[in-house]
């Protein structure tokens, strides 16, 4: 790449020359600074995306002079070549003076391994969290991966929450938040941004892979462009269902706190309130429990959930429903949900 046309990191206002690129920076640093924390953990990956951000908190640092964020890498081991891409992302960030930690999963993956992936990833990062008394993990996620979750979900039959797709924050656990900064950016501004630093990034070879439904969804957009569905119309859905979402789950967490007790490790729900709700009430008590007692970033998906409901009607007072690794069971006043303790 020609220097000239190049961005250097190493001083402040290096983005000041490109008007583009110094609007996001300094929409970035406004989000960044209005969270009231000490430093952030990067969930950082050789992607466009992933290095945009890496790139912008590194200016940000060397704007306020001050060790702020940790770079992290979470190699899976799915790929032959995945540990040699993490150790290039690793050398290639280093000229940058980013310094980026590499953890290797040491777990197999063989099934739902985009979703299995997701979860080891966040429990590893949770882990660097809690060494270095950090409260907020920031991700890349950006505009079209919001389109694309909306699209998938949309696809699986989800319901108002699902289509709300991805918030700006949600909670990881009660200690740790995941922020994502970049959902009202396009990928093609972050790929700027990598190409105008770093001069290149990796490319992850999944993204052509056509088992994954996400991949599938990707190939869909263009097509929808050309009858008149176009992004923004998407955006603008998805910014009118998280609306209504964050609405519904103010008076949700109204209605949970008085229907739920808990006792050790296993909570009761007031079975005669909780059949007086509907069915979406229903599922969202069943999937917070759970998500409660597994300490996992998502609930389980409706279908299970929807599931678990039948048999509550089905099997009376002989239940014994295993959901997610919890064990649910009910008397005559209420249902009973608790983590089944592996042996």
């Amino acid at each position: 790449m020609n220097k000239k046309n190049s961005i250097v990191l190493s001083h402040k206002n290096c983005f000041k020359k490109f008007k583009q690129i110094s609007e996001l920076y300094n929409n970035f640093k406004k989000k960044i600074e209005s969270i009231k924390t000490k430093s952030f953990l990067i969930a950082t990956s050789g992607g466009p995306d992933s290095l945009a951000l890496a790139a912008l908190c590194k200016a940000l640092e060397y704007e306020k002079n001050k060790h702020i964020f940790f770079y992290i890498n979470i190699n899976h081991g799915i790929r032959k070549n995945s540990f040699n891409e993490s150790l290039k992302l690793k050398s290639m960030l280093k000229k940058y003076k980013i310094d980026l930690k590499v953890i290797n999963n040491r777990k197999t993956i063989k099934n739902n391994i985009q979703h299995n992936a997701r979860k080891i990833r966040y429990d590893l990062l949770y882990k660097e969290c809690l060494k270095n008394n950090i409260k907020y993990i920031l991700t890349a996620h950006h505009r079209d991966d919001q389109i694309e979750t909306f699209l998938i979900r949309l696809s699986r039959g989800s319901g108002l929450q699902g289509l709300s797709s991805m918030n700006a924050e949600t909670k990881l656990n009660k200690s740790v938040k995941i922020y994502r900064p970049f959902l009202h950016i396009k990928k093609s501004d972050l790929k700027t941004i990598s190409k105008k630093v770093f001069g290149t990034y990796l490319k992850d070879p999944s993204n052509k892979n056509n088992n994954f439904l996400r991949v599938k969804v990707r190939k869909l957009l263009p097509i929808l462009r050309k009858y008149g569905i176009e992004e923004e119309q998407i955006i603008k859905s998805i910014d009118n269902l998280q609306s209504t979402s964050n609405t519904i789950k103010f008076y949700f967490d109204e209605i949970y706190k008085t229907i739920i007790t808990k006792k050790s490790n296993i909570y009761l729900i007031k079975k005669t309130d909780f059949y007086s709700f509907n069915e979406e009430i229903r599922l969202k008590i069943l999937g917070k429990t759970i998500r409660s007692l597994t300490k996992t970033y998502y609930p389980p998906r409706s279908k299970k959930l929807k599931n678990a409901i039948i048999a509550l009607n089905a099997q009376g007072l002989k239940l014994n429903y295993n959901l997610s690794g919890c064990l649910i069971s009910q008397n005559e006043n209420s249902i009973s949900i608790k983590k089944v303790v592996k042996s």
